[in-house]
């Protein structure tokens, strides 16, 4: 038993006027109805810094089910976890209910990711609910992860110790188990427990242990720096799939440039993309130019499509050439391609939506084509996406701004994305009667 630092209404700067209204509406409801209720992890972090969370994500002593109960605009979600999403229109309040790690051998099972958490500590999604490994048991990644537990207990199954602060909606005070307060005024980023069996627990922590300090401009904890180097080549057990989700999200945070660098001189990147420290300029403009773009909004907009943040990565790897805005490929382009970035495969539908946005480029430059001829190009799949690339990536800001004032006149209608022939399906046969 842990005694937290407990700090209380007037000696802590966090608001709930800067808490989303909805998220406060399901903690208020979930204390009245006598459970506790926190809001829990990066938020916490993100107000004391007197920065805006991108997700207000609650803590809570009740179960889905009891979630489900109170509010009839609740969805329970997961296979190894069960959690609660409540909705709000397009918004979603995510509701988890405290847990702990628990010792055990694990098992090989198919591991999945929650790719809207990209500092919150979750650990990979398992099919089936069961245990955890141990310092005893250091040589296979985490895969277990599913008891419920006390507020203590959740804290410590967290990654980072600023990661772990929880606000408590009943008393308003900031309750802290593992030294995060203490972190966040040290600028520092340390692991709750011991780095190298954190690591091998998950080795993605190591990379969002640096994308968090870049992130941040925080320091990184000399024990972790440590660890990292020792663990780095571990980093090859995670799936494909779920670090080129980290890469998407380093694009879209706003600090490409300053990960990717922190990656580079940490040891880390050369055991995920060797390809991408070969870079003698254009990378790092494509990465300045990424973080431009994004800087512009408060959020990470929707119009930075995978296909996009694909192409930023490869155009500077050689795959393509950029001939006054006429993209040649290379002869093996569709082979290639997927395979460019190491052990990462980017999706062949996201290649096939790269090859169709940049395709379109010098069109795009023909502003002074027929207005038939552009408004045929506006209700093209590709265009939104061409538009965005040429405003990141490209130098003609008149050009863009003569689309956007299209767009404003005449917004295109939805169209069918450019991704060839639709497969058919197949019919299904009627099964014989009295069967």
């Amino acid at each position: 038993m842990v005694t937290p630092i407990v700090v209380a209404r007037s000696e802590h700067g966090l608001s709930r006027q800067d808490i989303d209204p909805d998220a406060l509406r399901v903690l208020y409801r979930l204390h009245a109805s006598n459970f506790e209720a926190y809001l829990v992890g990066g938020s916490v972090r993100d107000l004391l810094l007197h920065r805006r969370p991108k997700d207000f994500d609650i803590g809570t002593s009740a179960h889905p089910h009891d979630v489900k109960r109170l509010f009839r605009n609740c969805w329970i979600i997961g296979r190894r976890f069960r959690l609660a999403h409540v909705r709000f229109g397009t918004k979603t309040v995510e509701v988890a209910t405290f847990r702990k790690q628990v010792t055990g051998t694990p098992e090989p099972q198919e591991q999945h990711f929650r790719p809207d958490h990209p500092d919150e500590g979750e650990l990979p999604v398992v099919a089936d609910p069961g245990t955890d490994v141990t310092a005893e048991v250091i040589d296979r990644p985490i895969q277990r992860d599913n008891e419920y537990g006390t507020p203590e207990e959740d804290a410590f199954r967290r990654d980072f110790t600023v990661n772990a602060l929880f606000y408590d909606i009943g008393t308003f005070s900031i309750i802290d188990y593992t030294g995060g307060l203490e972190d966040l005024d040290r600028r520092l980023i340390r692991c709750i427990g011991d780095p190298d069996v954190r690591f091998v627990e998950d080795p993605v922590r190591m990379l969002r242990a640096l994308v968090l300090a870049a992130r941040l401009d925080f320091g990184v904890d000399a024990a972790v720096m440590d660890a990292i180097e020792r663990k780095a080549p571990l980093i090859g057990q995670a799936s494909s799939a779920r670090l080129l989700e980290e890469y998407y999200k380093i694009l879209r945070s706003g600090h490409a440039r300053s990960c990717f660098d922190h990656l580079a001189d940490s040891g880390l990147l050369e055991h995920m993309s060797p390809e991408l420290l070969n870079d003698d300029g254009p990378l790092t403009e494509a990465f300045e130019a990424v973080d431009d773009y994004r800087k512009r909004f408060d959020d990470a907009p929707d119009t930075l499509s995978n296909p996009i943040l694909a192409g930023t990565l490869l155009l500077p790897l050689g795959l393509l050439r950029d001939e006054g805005h006429r993209y040649r490929y290379h002869d093996d382009w569709e082979r290639e391609a997927p395979h460019m970035l190491g052990q990462m495969q980017v999706a062949r539908k996201d290649i096939e939506k790269l090859r169709h946005l940049l395709s379109l480029q010098k069109r795009l430059l023909e502003t002074d084509a027929p207005a038939r001829v552009q408004r045929a190009l506006m209700h093209r799949g590709a265009f939104r996406d061409a538009l965005t690339w040429l405003d990141i990536h490209g130098e003609h800001p008149d050009v863009v701004e003569h689309w956007e004032a299209l767009l404003r006149e005449e917004p295109p209608a939805p169209v069918q994305e450019e991704e060839g022939p639709r497969r058919r399906r197949r019919p299904r046969r009627r099964r014989p009667p009295g069967r």
